[in-house]
């Protein structure tokens, strides 16, 4: 038998498509669009100043920074030394930073010049630091310190004629992503090249992808959703990525009308935004063919109005342990099957178990905790062995800690995160179930719902919203509204309005930072 060394890296399919069509324009960020040819010379030119400042096999590199073209000719740039890219999440704290970049044993830091105090904050402990002085969107503001490089020289003084050698191997470590952290220490999640690409083998299978394909990306790269959703997948095939530094809806309507975008990943907060922005309700959207809505719970009402729009939000749900597609709900299903995230991933297998007892549920409609296999599941946790042994069983289901349930035709639905269980009165109250029906309540923006403790029932539902002026609710006019859709037990006792509901740059909500503001709420 013949075996073929297979390079699954995005490099590498960048580099080809360098090779055969250079002109093709790959990325626009900023006023510039950037061709395969220039995408491709920037990774390599990048690698040789890592491999120069001694990144060898194995090494993490850290980027601190916004989404941005150097960000994601750095990824590249550490796939051509088989190197490990760590997006940290920039709106971390200094402390928290400190704590990923040792957790990872970052060799390297390349930082944008308004992530440099944060860095200056912290031990001494890395390698090499790079500041990137070179992107017009960022430009440096003062001189460095002593311990930092000018990317810019280091690039200049570098020879980018050959690349260096490629991974092609599917166990090599390609990325280390640190979950949000909101309730405890983030760990690193460890993804592979053949996470990766089955990932992408994945999202083909549901989402076909053509040459022509524009993709926006304004969910930040750190994360999984915004790096491994379309941003590779189209640059490596011939399409164009459209890179924001951030979230502004006035800028994707534009984006959408000017580059005739045709697909997108967001989260259900970024999706409710845009239909309040009339710039986006009549721009021109049809070129718009894969629209993924993830990372936090869909309210299907979200799901509905857009349907009302023209629009088919494409459901789907998964996690940073798997690259992320789990699921996905295929487009013609979305109204049929309104609020579900789908069947499984051509390539994943999921299944419910039984909290505590882990016995498989095979009836519809039982609730049980989401379980998941497949090649596209990371290894494990960097540097936890005991984190990774008990996210995984014996047969090597991955245990997700999200609680869902299957219809009759084996499609998914996604009640609640089980840490974030309600119990009041001996009844179990999924939040995110609660959230679902309450977000219909008009004026109402965004909303949360946690427990707070009650003497008598243990716990008691309450419902933290956003609202329109003048338009809050009373918890008696909240109830009344929601009780034809929900038990009893269910119904929020109490109501707070706030401003805006915490949530991460992920799109998530913040439970711990919204509980420990009930509790100083209750407590006055």
């Amino acid at each position: 038998m013949i075996t073929v060394d297979i390079d699954l890296s995005p490099a590498a399919a960048v580099h080809r498509l360098a090779r055969y069509a250079p002109a093709t324009p790959s990325l626009v960020y900023g006023d510039r669009t950037f061709t395969a040819a220039e995408v491709d010379d920037r990774a390599i030119r990048l690698a040789s100043v890592l491999a120069a400042g001694g990144v060898r096999t194995g090494d993490r590199v850290a980027y601190l920074g916004l989404n941005s073209a150097t960000l994601l000719c750095t990824y590249l740039a550490c796939t051509w030394l088989r190197a490990v890219f760590v997006p940290v999440n920039f709106r971390l704290a200094a402390d928290e930073v400190g704590q990923v970049l040792a957790d990872a044993g970052a060799h390297t830091v390349i930082a944008e010049d308004g992530h440099r105090s944060i860095v200056d904050k912290l031990a001494d402990t890395t390698t090499r630091y790079l500041l990137i002085d070179d992107d017009p969107v960022v430009p440096v503001t003062s001189e460095p310190g002593p311990r930092w490089r000018r990317l810019s020289t280091e690039l200049d003084a570098t020879d980018a004629a050959a690349p260096p050698s490629r991974p092609y191997h599917d166990e090599d470590l390609a990325l280390l992503l640190y979950t949000s952290g909101t309730t405890g220490r983030a760990k690193g999640v460890m993804l592979t090249y053949g996470n990766v690409w089955w990932n992408d083998s994945n999202f083909d299978a549901a989402v076909a992808t053509h040459p022509d394909d524009v993709a926006l990306v304004v969910a930040p790269l750190y994360h999984v959703g915004g790096l491994n959703s379309f941003t590779f997948r189209i640059m490596a095939r011939g399409g164009t990525v459209v890179v924001r530094r951030g979230f502004d809806p006035e800028q994707v309507a534009a984006d959408i009308e000017r580059y005739r975008v045709s697909g997108m990943f967001a989260v259900p907060a970024m999706y409710a935004a845009l239909l309040r922005t009339a710039a986006f309700v009549h721009c021109d959207r049809s070129s718009l063919r894969a629209v993924l809505v993830a990372g936090a719970p869909v309210p299907p009402g979200l799901v509905a109005e857009y349907a009302d729009h023209g629009i088919t939000l494409q459901q789907a749900w998964g996690l940073t342990e798997t690259a992320p597609l789990a699921t996905h709900l295929p487009a013609a299903h979305t109204r049929a099957k309104l609020g579900s995230a789908g069947i499984p991933a051509q390539y994943t297998e999921i299944r419910l178990v039984r909290p505590g007892t882990l016995d498989q549920i095979t009836e519809p409609g039982v609730r049980g905790e989401v379980c998941v296999r497949g090649p596209n599941v990371t290894p494990g946790y960097w540097n936890d062995p005991e984190a990774t042994a008990t996210a995984f069983d014996e047969d090597g289901w991955f245990h997700s800690g999200d609680i869902g349930e299957l219809d009759e035709d084996g499609y998914l639905y996604i009640v609640d995160r089980l840490k974030d269980m309600i119990i009041t009165g001996g009844e179990n109250v999924y939040p995110a179930e609660v959230e679902r029906v309450l977000a219909d309540y008009p004026g109402v923006l965004d909303v949360a719902v946690v427990g707070a403790p009650h003497a008598r029932w243990g716990e008691t539902v309450v419902a933290v919203l956003a609202c329109e002026p003048s338009t809050g609710p009373t918890a008696e006019r909240l109830a009344e509204f929601a009780a034809p859709r929900l038990a009893r037990y269910k119904l929020p006792t109490q109501v707070l309005i706030t401003d805006s509901v915490p949530r991460s740059p992920s799109g998530k909500l913040d439970k711990l930072s919204i509980r420990t503001w009930v509790r100083d709420q209750l407590e006055r």
